[in-house]
């Protein structure tokens, strides 16, 4: 099981003090906060992809290795890599070479996205998104596991002998997490492709969860990827933690009321109740986050939202100290005390490399000289014939 923390990236007023940090001091900010995370013994951040304000993440790759070059067991990941608006070439160009750098301490989450105005700037019709979301994903999903390819789609330019570099590292593509907050047509596509399925789980009751979640889970099994309790899972979460409820309660409730997310909206007990947020002790948080187990089956990843709604970057600090130190060590034993037999671990790129080559050398692409045109014809790599 792992755990961790996801950022939105958005820049918001203080409602306490009421200064709204800059775009600099908030990009610090995530990197201390990334840091903070593997310090604290938490194994995944996750930072999601905007490309307006008040978000500053519109280069999510980039960022995460420049947090993989300061960390040494930290799993990086985009908590939504658009796949939509991004061309899957440079999604499989970008990704790839982040999982060399990290040394496979990567995978990515693909999504939507939810600003309307992204499309028309990249060129791209909302009306189309899904049917291009599903197109775009059936390339990236070849362009890491063959040297050469040829495609004709309906929303880009055909590809004719193209080979996207650098090669997957190890000749394992990133693991893939396809997040969806509603539609059943992206859960089908998790499982068509034996991918893991992410639910947002932040704004919505959990019934509306766990039937997406069932779903993926017969599908899964359907497609012949495993069982339906092999499935991979992840979910999201909310907390703001205190020593005691009612200080947390307090201290939170100015963020709350003015969060541009659900502020004005039901009170932060309705709200709590009726969602997995959980404002509380370290205690209660553990109550409320094992019941997801209970709602949605053994899963494999769980990621918090700690950093949104104006919180100073102190008490996000502060929040990830009683995270890692008094909520995750119970969790890590109860849910792996409680776990069922034959429930699949959670990816690593050193799981998926052991699943492919078993004990044998992995794969690792030397190309050919080219002719002089950077194009390398029929057979770019000198092993091309054994990997066909």
């Amino acid at each position: 099981m792992q755990f961790g923390v996801f950022s939105v990236s958005d820049i918001t007023r203080d409602p306490v003090s009421g200064e709204t940090p800059s775009e600099a001091e908030r990009i610090d900010a995530v990197v201390q906060i990334a840091k903070k995370t593997e310090e604290v013994g938490l194994d995944v951040f996750a930072i999601g992809e905007h490309h307006n304000p008040p978000f500053f993440s519109s280069a999510p790759s980039t960022l995460l290795a420049h947090i993989a070059a300061l960390t040494e067991k930290l799993i990086v990941t985009t908590s939504t890599t658009l796949i939509t608006t991004n061309d899957p070439v440079r999604i499989a160009e970008e990704y790839a070479m982040l999982q060399h750098l990290s040394k496979g301490r990567m995978d990515l989450m693909l999504g939507r996205g939810n600003t309307a105005p992204v499309y028309p700037w990249f060129g791209q019709d909302i009306r189309q998104s899904l049917p291009l979301g599903l197109e775009n994903y059936n390339l990236l999903h070849r362009l890491w596991r063959e040297d050469v390819v040829d495609w004709e789609g309906k929303f880009r330019t055909p590809l004719s002998g193209f080979t996207s570099t650098p090669r997957p590292l190890d000749d394992v593509p990133p693991f893939v997490w396809h997040g969806s907050i509603r539609s059943p047509e992206i859960a089908e596509q998790a499982a068509y492709y034996g991918d893991g399925f992410f639910a947002n789980h932040i704004f919505w009751p959990k019934e509306h969860y766990m039937r997406l979640i069932k779903f993926y889970r017969q599908r899964y099994a359907h497609y012949g990827h495993g069982t339906e309790e092999q499935a991979i899972v992840g979910l999201g979460g909310q907390a703001y933690i205190a020593k005691r409820s009612q200080q947390a309660v307090k201290e939170f409730r100015p963020y709350f009321n003015e969060a541009p997310v659900y502020g004005n909206g039901p009170r932060m007990e309705d709200f709590a109740e009726q969602t997995p947020l959980t404002v509380g002790s370290p205690q209660e948080v553990i109550d409320k986050t094992l019941t997801f187990r209970e709602h949605f089956g053994d899963y494999q990843r769980q990621l918090f939202l700690v950093d949104h709604a104006g919180l100073p970057l102190k008490t996000v600090l502060d929040q990830l100290e009683l995270l890692g130190g008094e909520v995750v060590p119970v969790l890590r034993k109860e849910l792996a005390a409680r776990r069922a037999p034959g429930v699949a671990e959670a990816p690593t790129h050193a799981g998926l490399v052991k699943a492919k080559y078993g004990d044998g050398p992995a794969r690792q692409p030397r190309p050919n000289a080219n002719r002089g045109d950077n194009v390398t014809g029929g057979s770019p790599y000198q092993d091309s014939a054994l990997a066909s």
